[in-house]
C-alpha cells in the first residue's frame, strides 16, 4: 500500500518546512551521490548515528543530522513520498515553527530508541524515517479518518483506492511492531537493514507529543472542512 496523496481540504498556510525539508533532504543525497565509497563510509560515521559512540556521549548532535542522510534511492523516494503526504497537514495545524522542533524532537528521540536497542553497534544508522514515523502519528491523532489516494499492486495491475488514514498508518505501524520485536534476537538486529525501533520510537513520540503543538483552532477549522467535503462528495 503505496500513499501518493490526500484529501487537503481546509488546509490553508503552505508547507514551507516540508518543502524545505524534502529539498534539503534531495540535496545532501546528491552530494551523497558524488562521494566515493570510502568517502562515503567516513561521511556516514561523521554524520549518521552510532550507537557505540553516542552511548559514550559522543557525537550528540547525530542522533539529528542522521534524519538528513539516506542510503539509496527507494530509502529516500519512500521517506520522501510519505513525508509530502502527510505533512503538509500536520504542518497546517501546528504552524511552521512548531512542526519545525517537533520534526526535530521526533528525529532525536527516533534515534535514541534505535540506540537503546544495541548500544555497542557501531553500524551507523541514517535516515528520515524516524522522524517521519512522528508526523505519521500527528496525522493520525489529528485525522484518523483522513482519505488517502493509496496505490495497490494486484499481481502486475495497479489499484488506485482512498483508505481512511486509520487503515493505512496503522497497517505500517504494526508492521514496525512485528519486524521490530522479530530482530530482537542477538544474531539479527544489526543484520535487517532496517532501524524498526527508530520508526516505533518516533511514532510513540509522535503520539505523545502532537497534545503539545496542535492548534485547536485549525484543526477545528480543517476537520469542519474536510467533513463539509465527504458530506459534498455523498451528495454529488
Amino acid at each position: 500500500m503505496l500513499p501518493i496523496g490526500d484529501e487537503n481540504v481546509g488546509q490553508r498556510g503552505r508547507p514551507y518546512v516540508v518543502r524545505a525539508l524534502v529539498a534539503i533532504n534531495a540535496l545532501i543525497f546528491l552530494y551523497q551521490l558524488t562521494l566515493s565509497e570510502r568517502e562515503l563510509v567516513r561521511f556516514f560515521d561523521r554524520w549518521g548515528v552510532v550507537p557505540e559512540y553516542i552511548a559514550n556521549g559522543d557525537r550528540l548532535y547525530t542522533l539529528f543530522t542522521c534524519a538528513f542522510l539516506h542510503g539509496g534511492w527507494l530509502h529516500i523516494g519512500g521517506n520522501m513520498l510519505f513525508l509530502w503526504v502527510f505533512g503538509d497537514n500536520v504542518e497546517d495545524i501546528f504552524g511552521h515553527v512548531g512542526f519545525a522542533i517537533f520534526y526535530g524532537l521526533t528525529a532525536i528521540i527516533a534515534s535514541l530508541a534505535q540506540v537503546a536497542l544495541n548500544t555497542d553497534s557501531l553500524t551507523p544508522m541514517v535516515g528520515a524515517s524516524g522522524a517521519i514515523a512522528g508526523v505519521l502519528a500527528a496525522y493520525l491523532r489529528m485525522f484518523p479518518h483522513g482519505r488517502i489516494r493509496t496505490l495497490i499492486m494486484i499481481g502486475f495491475f495497479p489499484l488506485l483506492l482512498l483508505v481512511p488514514a486509520w487503515l493505512q498508518i496503522g497497517l505500517w505501524i504494526l508492521l514496525q511492531f512485528i519486524n521490530g520485536f522479530a530482530t530482537l534476537g542477538v544474531a539479527t538486529r544489526d543484520t535487517g537493514g532496517v532501524a524498526f525501533f527508530a520508526h516505533i520510537g518516533g511514532f510513540l513520540a509522535g503520539l505523545v507529543l502532537v497534545s503539545l503543538f496542535k492548534n485547536d483552532a485549525a484543526l477545528d477549522r480543517q476537520r469542519a472542512a474536510r467533513q463539509g467535503g465527504a458530506a459534498f462528495q455523498r451528495l454529488r
